[in-house]
């Protein structure tokens, strides 16, 4: 008699859930991914791949037409509010790592995992909140969700994000989200308003006596090819207070807190359209990444900042290592065990590093910011030596 493959219950679509059914696929196990929001193309703003995450993408062999879809980014450059260089990092990456640092639209990179995923037999369910997960001893897992469906399969993986609701099974009194009190503003321009410019394929971004501004080309689209962001103190106000306001009251907004800041900054203002607005958020460390026959991984396991552009990376690189973990075929609450032992020093390590990169971005004084500045520009020499462990790290290989 023919032995049932193993089947795994996937709780999120974003990037960590369809990658995370192709390496189980791959491992002999049957992947079914549920998403709680409609299927949907175009939406978020913009982010980057680093080479730890595009080495996992090339594994899918999907690295040539991310790259192809969005725009390498040959370095990151650092001014102050008024347009005085202070220093770069992350030059030459592919040559020193492998893989390169690749802009795109976070769309872009849905899409096609979601597309990837079909194509590699992972079944993918649309608007199915879950609502709770029951574990019962020998029997199989049952997944509940919002619409009274529910699932049932051997093992659940919780790549639901920072407001997961697998954790809550997971750790039913654990931590919650909550506001680091930073906002993120953020969109696309016309591509042609960047090729006009000197900066060519890097990534220039700027610190200001409050808040942070930054921007670079993403994809060879003409109309929104060139990808910006702000982040700033909330002073209070959520981004979903944000959002029932007009884009062109935004505008106006960023217009104001960006006032005196040097070129392009104003420009890419006044040309920015759909502008997207986020709170920053963060979870504290969690006991446990594991219960029974459910693992967290990705932002629902350690939820990172964005301010050491290693989110989507972290989650592509424990997609990768949890497949090759689950080929061993060893008892699950071993694996789970094994996956958090390896992940959780590296995962901490950089979430603590989002979280300190994130101070540099609020509220300083005139005297704070200059000094901040002249120390930035005396360490970023050093510290982009200190930053080669995240992007030097395979996870074929690990």
């Amino acid at each position: 008699m023919t032995k049932r493959p193993r089947k795994a219950l996937i709780i999120g679509a974003g990037i960590a859930g369809p990658v995370t059914a192709m390496f189980l696929t791959r491992a002999g196990i049957e992947a079914e991914l549920y998403e709680a929001w409609p299927y949907s193309i175009g939406i978020g703003g913009g982010l980057q791949i680093a080479p730890n995450g595009m080495h996992v993408l090339a594994e899918l062999g999907l690295a040539d037409e991310l790259i192809r879809n969005g725009s390498i980014a040959e370095s990151f450059d650092f001014y102050s509010q008024s347009g005085k260089k202070l220093g770069s990092l992350n030059q030459n990456m592919q040559q020193r790592f492998g893989q390169p640092a690749v802009n795109m639209c976070r769309a872009t990179l849905n899409e096609t995992l979601i597309d990837k995923a079909w194509g590699s037999n992972v079944s993918v369910f649309f608007e199915k909140k879950l609502v709770k997960i029951e574990d019962r001893g020998d029997q199989p897992v049952i997944a509940y969700f919002n619409d009274g469906t529910t699932a049932e399969g051997d093992f659940v993986i919780g790549a639901d994000g920072v407001h997961s609701a697998v954790r809550r099974h997971v750790i039913p009194d654990g931590p919650t989200p909550f506001d680091t009190g930073l906002i993120g503003f953020g969109g696309f321009v016309p591509r042609a308003m960047f090729e006009r410019l000197s900066i060519g394929q890097k990534v220039e971004t700027t610190f200001g006596q409050s808040g942070f501004f930054g921007y670079g080309l993403c994809s060879p689209d003409p109309n929104t090819g060139g990808m910006w962001w702000s982040t700033q103190p909330s002073h209070g106000m959520t981004a979903a207070a944000y959002r029932l306001q007009s884009q062109d009251a935004i505008r106006q907004h960023l217009r104001e807190f960006h006032a005196g800041w040097h070129a392009p900054i104003p420009d890419i203002i006044e040309a920015a359209d759909n502008i997207v607005v986020t709170d920053t958020l963060d979870v504290a460390t969690l006991p446990t990444w594991s219960r029974k026959r459910t693992l967290l991984i990705g932002d629902a396991a350690h939820a990172t900042s964005p301010h050491a552009g290693q989110g989507a990376s972290l989650a592509l690189e424990d997609a990768l290592r949890l497949g090759i973990l689950m080929r061993d075929g060893q008892e699950l609450g071993l694996t789970f065990q094994a996956f958090e032992h390896e992940r959780r020093p590296r995962a901490e390590k950089i979430v603590a590093i989002a979280r300190r990169n994130g101070n540099s971005k609020r509220e300083f004084s005139a005297t704070g910011a200059w000094l901040r500045d002249h120390m930035l520009k005396l360490l970023l020499p050093v510290s982009s030596k200190g930053m080669d462990f995240m992007y030097a790290y395979n996870p074929r290989a690990a």
